[in-house]
């Protein structure tokens, strides 16, 4: 008699099966849970987040050097600056957050961060348009 692959007889466990995921933390007692190790990657996140928001400012200022920019370009440039301080400054406020335990929520934080981007969104098609 052939045994369909897939099939494991009652009361039996395949050895190869991932065991189910539930909410209850010691379900997996073999992995280890490393409490620093999630917000280090939120601080490698915000530093990675600031020098992205730093090399579009700069990119976005690049036309106001141009010998014929006028006051709009100018006016770009100082949103684009000021945008990426904004951003900055957001990091360094949300960075002391996280080295408390656990982190501090950053709700605001993050609505704050997802409007100045989509501020630079607009910024951006500023500049292909002038």
């Amino acid at each position: 008699m052939t045994r369909d692959p897939g099939s494991v007889p009652e009361g039996t466990r395949d050895p190869g099966a991932v065991p189910e995921r539930t909410r209850d933390a010691g379900a997996f007692p073999d992995r280890t849970r490393d409490p620093g190790a999630s917000p280090e990657r939120t601080r490698l996140a915000w530093r990675r987040t600031g020098m992205s928001a730093a090399a579009v400012a700069l990119l976005a200022a690049r036309p106001a050097f141009h010998p014929g920019a006028g006051p709009a370009q100018w006016l770009v440039a100082a949103a684009a600056m000021g945008g990426w301080a904004a951003l900055a400054g957001l990091a360094l406020r949300r960075a002391p957050g996280l080295r408390i335990r656990p982190p501090r929520p950053a709700a605001g934080t993050i609505r704050a961060y997802a409007l100045i981007t989509a501020g630079f969104a607009v910024i951006g098609g500023l500049v292909v348009m002038l």
